[in-house]
């Protein structure tokens, strides 16, 4: 009879805590969702992308907190005015921000507009910001501190010569193999890099182990130790494309200073 008894109360005991859960969960309001951002800045520079690329996505990321749903919901937003450096339509454009079903991410995206970015490398760059601030709409509230609900981007269209040194700590850049230093050769040379990966992917594993993903470290100036991979699957694709007549122009329009000085690297 005792061990029936005890079976009868821990039984009892049980839809008690269940009692106690499910009116917990229905006091759980579902019609709240707050949003923040997961952080507090972003930034991008076109840099070494290739100059055919004129458009770039930088997305924002969100998080909520709350239960996702089976439907589409919108993320409401406001430019901080007195904190942006940018045009909308020039430099910017914000596309539709939503949390898609059954996610509880998301991101607002901005699309930043190669044309629109001014400088140069001779007279400065130009760097813009973007300042967003999440406000409430019918389907969010802004949450946890005011930091999680202001984010802020910076962008541009800076090409900065690589921090490439000699032994004295100053920076250097190959005369003899690349001519006289200009963003749109060094561009190029990444283009060229990155194509490595399709033809000698372990040896480009081992390139960017050892020279950095876009070129950053090359010791003196001189990769050395990949020579002749560099003067076959670089220098002499890049002395093709600026000897190219057919690219002069295209060349031109966009850097009207380029110096077509680009050296054979087979010539004796």
């Amino acid at each position: 009879m005792k061990k029936f008894s005890y079976i009868i109360g821990t039984f009892a005991l049980a839809l008690g805590f269940t009692a106690c859960e499910d009116e917990d969960y229905m006091k759980f309001d579902t019609a709240y969702t707050g949003i923040y951002f997961t952080s507090d800045s972003s930034q991008y520079s076109f840099s070494v992308t290739p100059i055919e690329v004129r458009e770039y996505t930088l997305k924002v990321p969100v998080q909520i907190m709350g239960a996702p749903s089976k439907a589409s919901r919108s993320i409401g937003f406001e430019l901080v005015t007195d904190q942006c450096k940018a045009t909308e339509g020039i430099q910017y454009e914000i596309d539709e921000a939503v949390i898609l079903p059954d996610s509880i991410t998301g991101y607002i995206p901005i699309r930043i507009l190669r044309d629109g970015l001014q400088g140069d490398y001779a007279n400065g760059y130009e760097r813009y910001q973007l300042t967003l601030r999440l406000v409430k709409n019918e389907h969010f509230t802004p949450t946890l501190d005011s930091l999680s609900q202001v984010h802020q981007s910076k962008f541009d269209n800076a090409v900065e010569q690589p921090a490439w040194y000699n032994a004295h700590g100053e920076k250097v850049w190959s005369l003899s193999s690349l001519g006289v230093w200009h963003p749109y050769k060094f561009i190029k040379m990444v283009e060229y890099f990155h194509a490595i990966e399709a033809v000698q992917p372990e040896t480009y594993k081992k390139m960017v182990k050892l020279y950095g993903e876009n070129l950053e470290h090359i010791e003196y100036g001189d990769p050395y130790q990949y020579r002749t991979i560099f003067k076959k699957y670089i220098y002499q694709p890049m002395y093709e494309h600026f000897n190219d007549p057919a690219n002069r122009e295209m060349i031109l329009d966009e850097y009207p200073d380029f110096p077509f000085d680009f050296p054979d690297p087979f010539a004796v």
